[in-house]
């Protein structure tokens, strides 16, 4: 097989680019998205320097070129597809997909329409988010929701372990406090609201608690990797073998 060099590619093999928030005291511990270890195949990661929790939460968009130029920067490094590691990133999904010639993919927010076609009339998507307060029906609009008749959401904003450790950035965090917090979360949810079929947890740094979630409310459990996985699938294709 011949193959041949692209002009100033210095690696390859990294299909799935990832673009970082500027957060330096939160440890990203395995299935966070931006831990490498979370996938069975190699990820690029760019931090967007600026873009720190407090801008994005204030749905600051004087930081749209910063991401556009290390979006830009991935797919010149070789990436084939670019996704980020905060759902609010959903801010900047229209403009990086329109100036990028690969998909992007910045929030897990946009599994939603998928996931309530999947459930039917009558059922609800509970919604586990890093801050209710933020993710509001402006947001949802981003992701083409102009009904909120199917969405249940419950935030993490004031639960101590989560707050302190992924909001705060205070260094560290107690895994299983947070696990704990985000179980809860999940349990009150489907106690409040019967009619929800499926969860989606918003926030790159929940895919680590998605199987207790599961093992708590018994039902299927969405997230920024189970759309990550998704898009890689239609990237790189594999050859099915097997016996007839």
């Amino acid at each position: 097989m011949l193959y041949k060099a692209k002009k100033g590619q210095a690696s390859y093999g990294e299909a799935i680019g990832i673009l970082l928030l500027d957060i330096s005291f939160v440890p990203f511990i395995p299935g966070d998205v931006a831990n490498a270890t979370t996938y069975h195949f190699p990820v690029r990661f760019k931090k967007v320097d600026g873009l720190t929790v407090e801008k994005i939460f204030n749905k600051d968009m004087s930081l749209l070129n910063r991401v556009i130029k290390a979006g830009k920067e991935l797919v010149e490094e070789g990436v084939r597809a670019i996704t980020g590691d905060c759902g609010f990133m959903i801010l900047f999904q229209e403009e990086m997909a329109r100036l990028l010639n690969v998909p992007v993919f910045l929030s897990s927010l946009l599994q939603l329409p998928f996931l309530i076609k999947i459930i039917g009339g009558g059922s609800k998507v509970g919604i586990i988010t890093a801050n209710s307060k933020i993710l509001d029906n402006n947001l949802l609009r981003e992701v083409g929701i102009y009904n909120t008749d199917s969405i249940y959401i419950k935030g993490l904003e004031d639960k101590e372990n989560f707050r302190n450790g992924i909001l705060r950035e205070c260094g560290w965090l107690d895994s299983k406090k947070i696990e704990d917090e985000v179980v809860g979360i999940a349990k009150e949810m489907v106690e409040d609201e019967p009619k929800i079929k499926i969860i989606l947890l918003e926030c790159s740094s929940l895919p680590p608690y998605g199987q207790s979630v599961q093992e708590a409310v018994n039902l299927p459990v969405f997230d920024f990797i189970t759309m990550i996985n998704y898009v890689y699938s239609s990237l790189v294709k594999k050859r099915y073998e097997g016996i007839m």
